[in-house]
């Protein structure tokens, strides 16, 4: 499903492919948006791209990554396609992204950076569900 809604936007994306391309461009863009880079992986991705127009982007990794933020204590899972649509602070609509609450994996939909001093990221949920952290927590 994920692949097909990739495939579909890639006629008015800007696509960037090779790992350390890839990298470089992930950064660049999450810096533009003003989002923390260290909320998306960012060492194995082969292909990103971006239709600016809609503001979709889409991360291709070699394959899924585990990863385990220790400031927070919660690990999060990435699959090997990961969807959004972004704009300044925030990314919606979020596909393949995991996130571990107590023993269950939900799927976060919504990752928010406050624009206030409070200086933290807001994930949501499908389920409704949201937990705050601090910005610091995300950067590389």
């Amino acid at each position: 499903m994920v692949s097909q809604v990739i495939d579909s936007m890639r006629e008015n994306a800007e696509i960037f492919v090779g790992e350390f391309e890839c990298q470089k461009k992930a950064i660049q863009l999450l810096n533009e948006f003003s989002i923390p880079g260290g909320l998306l992986p960012l060492d194995n991705i082969v292909e990103i791209g971006i239709v600016r127009s809609e503001g979709f982007i889409w991360l291709r990794q070699k394959r899924k990554k585990d990863h385990y933020f220790e400031q927070i204590s919660r690990s999060v899972s990435f699959a090997a396609e990961i969807t959004a649509f972004i704009e300044p602070r925030r990314m919606k609509k979020v596909t393949g992204v995991k996130a571990k609450e107590l023993l269950l994996w939900i799927g976060v939909s919504e990752m928010l950076v406050d624009n206030s001093n409070s200086g933290n990221v807001q994930f949501k949920t499908h389920s409704g569900i949201s937990r705050s952290f601090p910005v610091s927590a995300f950067v590389n």
